[in-house]
């Protein structure tokens, strides 16, 4: 058999299908990584390049260019599937399998154990110390977890409705979002805002300097690191027309929030806006009845409407804030504050020559069928 610098004696010549299957699974973004090895290989081979040059450009070992250049020559594209292997007959019964998922699933506390959850480890311990196995390993737990469609070691958090006027307040503003109020559509002289706080955004000076990406690294950003203190960043989303408003102060309150819808309102076409409805949370800035009187005293044309208790999904100003975490603040790597505040108010001002509206698609009839869900839901459970 030829040597790597030497011509090999499978010489591939494809089809205009072989070719275009090939180039196909090369490209593919979600195939098996072991699938694109092989037809890059193969079609580097069909191309005429020698075997040494096809391993250092996929970045495989020699042989294993010889070994698939070989299977496509003599068995065709079928050739770069895995072969079946029998395998080994099963160790452990089944009734075992189905026990440990079923310890698997149970609170630790539940068994003595003062854990919060399982780790796999910790499953396997408990195995042994039930005498359900006499020795397991880690990685034949794992495998077991993994086959079912149960995942015991994770878990997600959850919280149920407790306003009792949830759908009244949230389908308020989801018709707002529709440009609708009170059965009316919005007038040209009426806007929607969204607004928030974004609070304890830290200035974390690293003890060395981030490296950027370089070849074959990635960006390398120091653990350890001085705290630089915090602040808060308050911003406001026209909803429909897409107009963004910000600003930075060393905390959040009543004041800086004021602040804020000053800034807002000051501004055209607000100023002079027969209606201007400020969509807010719960937060303590613009909470309950005392901070509608004091917005609402102070500007003439603003009505603000508040979310029910647990609803910041359903606050536009919350997508803008996690693209800031993702843009701006994640790997959080700054000097001091000063620095914090300006590449934020940098960031406001890049994002806003491109911003369009979002393209908010849940609305009040999908509310509506999401709380039938949730209610039937609640009578099975009592049910059972």
């Amino acid at each position: 058999m030829a040597r790597g610098g030497g011509r090999s004696p499978f010489q591939i010549t494809l089809r205009a299908g072989e070719r275009r299957a090939l180039k196909a699974s090369a490209r593919a973004q979600a195939a098996p990584h072991r699938q694109v090895v092989r037809a890059r290989i193969v079609l580097d081979a069909a191309a005429g390049l020698p075997n040494a040059l096809i391993a250092r450009r996929v970045g495989v070992a020699l042989n294993t260019v010889r070994k698939w250049r070989k299977r496509f020559c003599t068995e065709g594209y079928a050739g770069l599937g895995d072969r079946k292997r029998p395998g080994r007959p099963r160790v452990f019964p089944a009734v075992v399998v189905a026990q440990t998922k079923a310890i698997a699933c149970e609170l630790p506390a539940t068994r003595g154990v003062p854990l919060g959850r399982w780790s796999l480890s910790e499953l396997r311990g408990e195995l042994l110390a039930s005498g359900l196995v006499g020795d397991v390993s880690v990685a034949t737990v794992r495998r077991w977890l993994a086959e079912d469609a149960i995942k015991p070691w994770q878990h997600r958090s959850w919280i149920w409705p407790r306003d009792p006027e949830f759908a009244a307040k949230a389908g308020r503003v989801l018709d707002l979002y529709q440009r609708v109020v009170e059965g009316r559509p919005l007038g040209a002289g009426e806007f929607v805002i969204s607004a928030d706080e974004k609070t304890s955004i830290q200035a974390r000076c690293r003890c060395h300097p981030t490296l950027p990406p370089g070849r074959a690294r990635v960006m390398r950003v120091e653990h350890e690191y001085d705290r630089g203190g915090a602040l808060a960043y308050l911003a406001a989303w026209d909803v429909h027309h897409a107009r963004l408003f910000g600003r930075c102060e060393p905390t959040t309150g009543i004041e800086p929030f004021g602040r804020l819808v000053e800034q807002v309102m000051t501004t055209e076409p607000y100023a002079s806006a027969k209606r201007v409805y400020w969509i807010v949370d719960n937060g303590s800035s613009h909470r309950g009845k005392a901070s509608v009187d004091r917005l609402q005293g102070t500007w003439a044309n603003l009505h603000l409407v508040h979310l029910p208790v647990h609803a910041s999904w359903l606050n536009q100003i919350e997508i803008y804030f996690s693209i800031v975490q993702r843009k701006v603040v994640t790997p959080n790597d700054f000097l001091d504050l000063a620095e914090v505040a300006q590449r934020l108010l940098a960031f406001q001002h890049r994002y806003q020559e491109a911003a369009v509206p979002f393209d908010w698609r849940f609305t009040r009839s999908d509310l509506d069928r999401l709380l039938r869900r949730l209610e039937e839901h609640d009578l099975l459970a009592v049910a059972a």
